[in-house]
């Protein structure tokens, strides 16, 4: 026998019954009550009337009963029901406040690190150029050796600290812990133990020793590997920066790993409290150990290296006193769930150092005014994706958060919301490089040629920011869900087609055409993010 569909048995059951005060109204079609006369006993027989009723609320009590008592079936009419709920244009109700309140002093703890680079860059240019030139080479080693792991393990730590911060709200008052594998007298209302902290720091200062060990006892390899030579003037003050500064990536890594835990707590003043401490100290060190004490390059590193020591203490003091930090509890499967996201974040990360090394490589070969031009694009371009990173980084901590709860409706709107706040964001950003973009050109450099040329690339700073916002914000949200597959696969789909365009249309077209092959890179990106 075929199924009977479960609305027409309900309508009929509505008309067969007596009536119950769940049953609302039998309408006709015109939107009138049936003017017709039941029967006495409404239980055995249907009003009499030809034209067909139509039923209007009608609301069946053991239907109620097992929707209350199916926990599955409710969250997904919830889910249904919040995918078909489009909210309003961009308001500053609490989920907008909320994103804001986030992501205004993270987009400050993240500006502070490009003015710390500026400052060692200030103190090491008055030495001589080619310190200058070997401070710079040595930090881009650097960056590249601690990037590729410190980025992947900040996201996951974020997104993994705010779901476990979210399933132990969810369990308090109940007398249960999900994560109480902790004796209950150092635990406190304020206090918790969430195994992602303490899974994430572990890894952090083994990442952190193998980066230093690696980056002492091979750099020599990397200063071959990227092209400087040993006769070159620049090799010997680049290793001796490069070695002191090696001494810092285990601090480094775990104050990203703390910056982590306070953003999945979506907390971003401490870490912006923290860092700005540590800027102050490297500015007040350098000024001693540069020039008063004659250190040179290396009192460069070594105060750069103090400060982020002075930073990473600062955030696990902090940390420790809203979580247990040093437990000794790693959970097996929480290790393997954060080497598995950050392989897949590593893989991610690659895709995007190639396809920006091929650019910047491409851009190098029409010649050095053209590539100076560029890299004043590129560095304008970079600076101000730190806003997009922190909308990113606020709708990953709220995203995390409510989906984690099971809160579909609120979760739709903080993703509908932040990217709002982004498209906003990035449409007002462009229009304010289209126009100022000349002006402050200028204090980069007083070369008219490399003037020329970055004023010609205003297009592409432009352009290409609404998109960039896009991008990166549907990142973050991805990362919010724990979606790093996705994230990581459509990096490498988006990275693969926009190399190749790169090798085609940079020969051909010179700047622009290295230009048109970003703006795709970040095109692919956000088009990938939103197709899902």
């Amino acid at each position: 026998m075929a199924a009977t569909s479960p609305a027409p048995t309900r309508a009929a059951a509505a008309l067969t019954l007596a009536p119950h005060r769940r049953v609302h109204h039998v309408h006709m079609p015109s939107g009138r009550p049936c003017p017709c006369r039941t029967s006495a006993s409404p239980r055995r027989r249907t009003p009499r009337c030809r034209a067909k009723p139509t039923v209007k609320g009608v609301v069946d009590d053991d239907e109620d009963a097992s929707r209350e008592s199916d926990p599955e079936r409710k969250e997904e009419e919830e889910a249904m029901t919040a995918t078909g709920t489009l909210p309003g244009w961009l308001r500053l109700d609490t989920v907008g406040m909320d994103i804001l309140s986030i992501a205004a002093p993270a987009v400050l703890a993240l500006a502070a690190d490009p003015i710390a680079a500026l400052v060692d860059t200030a103190f090491v240019g008055h030495i001589g150029s080619t310190e200058l030139a070997a401070v710079g080479v040595s930090i881009s080693i650097f960056n590249l050796v601690s990037k590729l792991f410190n980025v992947p393990l900040l996201n996951v730590t974020t997104s993994f600290v705010a779901e476990q911060q979210a399933v132990d709200d969810s369990y308090r008052g109940t007398g249960e812990n999900e994560f109480r594998r902790f004796p209950d007298n150092k635990l406190t209302e304020e206090r918790k133990f969430l195994p992602a902290v303490t899974t994430s720091l572990a890894l952090a200062s083994g990442i952190g020793l193998m980066e230093t060990v690696a980056l002492i006892f091979g750099s020599g390899t990397l200063m071959d590997f990227i092209g400087i030579p040993v006769d070159s003037p620049v090799r010997i003050p680049a290793e001796q920066f490069l070695t002191f500064r090696a001494y810092g990536a285990p601090p480094i890594i775990v104050a990203l790993a703390a910056q982590g835990a306070f953003r999945g707590l979506m907390d971003t003043k401490t870490p912006l409290y923290a860092i700005g401490v540590g800027n102050l100290v490297n500015a007040i060190l350098d000024a001693i150990f540069v020039f008063p004490l004659g250190l040179g390059v290396r009192g460069a590193a070594l105060a750069t290296v103090t400060s982020e020591y002075v930073i990473a203490c600062i955030l696990l003091w902090k940390l420790n006193s809203k979580v247990v930090i040093f437990s000794g509890k790693i959970i097996g499967g929480g290790m393997i769930r954060y080497l598995k996201s950050g392989g897949l974040l590593i893989g991610r990360t690659i895709a995007v150092l190639l396809t920006m090394t091929l650019s910047t490589s491409l851009a190098a070969r029409e010649g050095p005014v053209p590539m100076a031009g560029h890299q004043l694009c590129l560095q304008v371009w970079l600076t101000i994706s730190l806003l997009n990173d922190a909308l990113a980084l606020a709708g990953q901590a709220l995203l995390a958060t409510e989906y984690t709860k099971r809160n579909y409706k609120q979760a739709r709107m903080v993703l509908y919301r932040v990217l709002q706040i982004g498209g906003v964001t990035g449409t007002a950003l462009a229009i304010i490089l289209f126009f100022g973009f000349g002006s402050f050109s200028s204090l980069f450099t007083d070369d008219p040629a490399v003037l020329g040329i970055a004023k010609s690339g205003v297009w592409f700073v432009a352009i290409s920011q609404p998109i960039n916002a896009v991008a990166f914000v549907v990142d973050g949200l991805y990362y919010g869900v724990s979606d790093f597959a996705y994230a990581a696969y459509s990096m490498f789909f988006a990275g693969a087609i926009s190399s190749a365009f790169l090798l085609v249309a940079a020969p051909e077209f010179g700047l622009g055409g290295v230009w048109a092959g970003l703006i795709l890179f970040m095109s692919l990106r956000a088009v990938a993010g939103l197709w899902r």
